[in-house]
């Protein structure tokens, strides 16, 4: 069964992947394997897991999660309710304002 997961690393930046192996995924990221962002941020935690049930649908969570603000992601973990304002807001997301002459 295919998971996405959210690390935390030693400099308490977040780091988000996907894996087919959730027993080994922490220690594989320690010992330097996961990738070279967290290589160069260890030790790592595991701090949230969420269960796909397929490897797409895993990419696809996995790539709208890593879009997503660090609060954002902070709520997502500690398991708190997202509001509607949240839920829209992305990384990449600017606001546009227009100005109206009167």
């Amino acid at each position: 069964m295919p998971f996405v997961y959210i690390l935390r690393c030693s400099d308490r930046s977040l780091y988000v992947g996907q894996t087919d192996d959730m027993t080994s995924c922490e220690q594989t990221h320690n010992f330097g394997h996961g990738g070279h962002y967290t290589a160069a941020r260890r030790p790592v935690y595991l701090v949230y897991t969420e269960p796909s049930e397929s490897s797409e649908s895993a990419s696809r969570r996995q790539r709208q999660l890593k879009r997503w603000t660090t609060k954002k992601k902070e709520a997502l973990i500690s398991g708190q309710p997202l509001t509607r304002t949240q839920l829209a807001k992305s990384r990449g997301s600017k606001l546009v304002g227009t100005a109206r002459s009167r």
